[in-house]
């Protein structure tokens, strides 16, 4: 059962979350190009927390400055494809 979008349901837009629920369970089942196409972040942000808990475990050297650049990359995509989704 899928969790319902409080800002779909209340107020008729979606948030830019959208569809990373859907993504997730696509990419558990092995549809990879159907997740990607529902939420272009999710493999991305699931990278960025593997690296986060590397990072806590073995201290890299530069792993705080490389996750930065990584929130950057994964905001961007959050933002793009939200408004390429509020566009189209």
């Amino acid at each position: 059962m899928m969790l319902s979008c409080p800002s779909q349901k209340y107020l008729g837009m979606a948030c830019p979350g959208c569809g990373m629920q859907r993504s997730m369970v696509a990419l558990l089942q092995g549809r990879l190009a159907e997740s990607i196409s529902l939420y272009p972040a999710l493999i991305p942000i699931l990278g960025m927390f593997l690296y986060l808990a590397l990072h806590l475990k073995y201290d890299y050297e530069h792993g705080a400055k490389r996750l930065t650049h990584l929130f950057i990359f994964v905001s961007l995509i959050i933002v793009i494809s939200y408004i390429y989704k509020s566009i189209t």
